[in-house]
């Protein structure tokens, strides 16, 4: 058992920088020791935003070894693989993916061939936003900046799959929130293999969830089709366009073009992007009978019927209309989701049949998410929420330690231990009120 941590916000600042201490490779930041032992991508956007309270040298090292995995495409794949551990270490590994035999692929890199949230450029920009040395920062900047520009033009060209403006994911693990109950109803649909996937070998309990083998099925549809964008577009099964990874898409492209701004260059392509993307998400995923955004399947054609703590993260949004961002946070603050919690926000509707209080991401609490949920709160001006998110969140972390999810009902800490993302957004969100701004 985690021990609580107690004493004042200095005492929860000093474990919070041990657990990125500890967890720190040399050139990147495991997620978790042990349990996830290379670098992910959707890890590293939140560790690096925790760094650079902290030791502002590794969090740009650490973007900087997350693109050393780029595609040349401009694909950030969500797993940089760290050669010198076993190849079975972990699955799954890079005997999985192949990637060097993809053309596109860096030389002497292993990585995966999918990709997670694009919120890099968010990233980049809040790392300039808190740096004590504003000419030093543009100079980081002005390296990152190409690879930020790449990767979302690798999102606009090749995953555009709806002609919408928006992206859609291929795969439940490019949500970032991998066995979502969103995604129980495109995965149901898909027709396996009678034999060699089977999907009767893994417990519903880890965090793939009982779908495992289908998911590893799409994977193996990928790869053989050489993650080509002709293959994703018009044959692989599972197409989504999700609100959480278009709201950080979106959430990137405005902090791109502040970067273009900052370096010089011309900011008006984002810019344009942004409100295509804007415009795209309440065309598409915005559902006013339930006040929330929802995910559309492409294939189904239709909105996904699961309603989750993904659908708030467009309050990144800093154009969200008025009457939207009013239902969300009534929704928000509803029995269904923060109003019957004590430890916000469930990752899950709390009042749906698939709602599992410790299921990875079928119910937890997550503190990146609660940290996307308290950065838009900012951004619309809501005190309130933003307070609850913050005020939560350190309550959870007092009393269980830097644990990988929440019970939302009690607390109690759940999954990995000493996890980096939450002791990373902990710094931030200490960090926040008195950070510095760069000109």
């Amino acid at each position: 058992m985690t021990a609580r941590l107690t004493g004042d916000e200095t005492a929860l600042w000093d474990a919070a920088a041990r657990v990125l201490d500890a967890n720190w490779t040399g050139s990147a930041t495991v997620p978790s020791p042990g349990l996830y032992p290379h670098q992910w991508s959707w890890d590293s956007v939140f560790v690096s935003m925790g760094l650079a309270r902290h030791r502002r040298d590794r969090a740009e090292r650490e973007l900087l070894t997350l693109f050393r995995g780029q595609w040349a495409d401009g694909l950030v794949p969500h797993i940089v693989f760290n050669t010198t551990l076993a190849r079975h270490a972990y699955f799954p590994g890079p005997d999985l993916w192949r990637s060097d035999r993809q053309p596109h692929a860096p030389h002497g890199v292993h990585t995966s061939g999918l990709t997670q949230p694009p919120l890099h450029a968010l990233a980049a920009l809040r790392l300039h936003e808190c740096a004590a040395d504003a000419e030093r920062s543009r100079t980081f900047l002005a390296r990152l900046y190409p690879m930020l520009v790449a990767q979302h033009r690798y999102l606009a060209q090749c995953r555009d799959i709806g002609s919408s403006g928006l992206v859609a994911i291929c795969h439940p693990w490019e949500s970032g929130l991998d066995n979502s109950p969103t995604w129980d109803s495109p995965l149901g649909a898909l027709q396996l293999p009678p034999t060699m996937y089977a999907p009767h070998r893994t417990s519903s309990s880890l965090p793939t969830g009982e779908d495992y083998e289908r998911y590893v099925w799409l994977v193996t549809l990928l790869r053989e089709a050489g993650y080509k964008t002709d293959y994703m577009r018009e044959s692989h099964p599972f197409a989504v366009e999700d609100p959480l990874v278009n709201a950080t898409y979106l959430a990137s492209t405005h902090a791109l073009a502040e970067l273009a701004e900052i370096l010089g260059r011309d900011p008006a392509p984002h810019r344009e992007r942004a409100q295509r993307i804007h415009q795209a998400l309440l065309d598409r995923l915005w559902d006013g009978e339930t006040g929330c955004f929802r995910a559309r399947d492409l294939r189904a054609g239709r909105l996904l019927p699961v309603i989750s703590a993904a659908g708030f993260v467009p309050l990144l949004d800093p154009e969200l209309p008025d009457p939207v961002v009013r239902s969300l946070v009534d929704l928000l603050l509803s029995a269904r989701f923060a109003g019957a919690a004590g430890y916000p926000v469930p990752t899950c509707d709390i009042q749906a049949p698939a709602f599992d209080r410790a299921g990875y991401w079928r119910g937890p609490t997550w503190i990146n998410i609660n940290w996307l949920l308290w950065h838009g709160a900012l951004g619309h001006g809501l005190p309130v929420i933003a307070d609850l998110l913050y005020g939560a969140t350190l309550r959870l972390v007092r009393q269980s330690g830097f644990r990988e999810f929440f019970d939302p009902f009690d607390g109690t800490g759940r999954g990995g231990h000493e996890h980096s993302w939450s002791a990373a957004l902990v710094l931030d969100l200490l960090g926040a009120r008195r950070a510095p701004r760069a000109a």
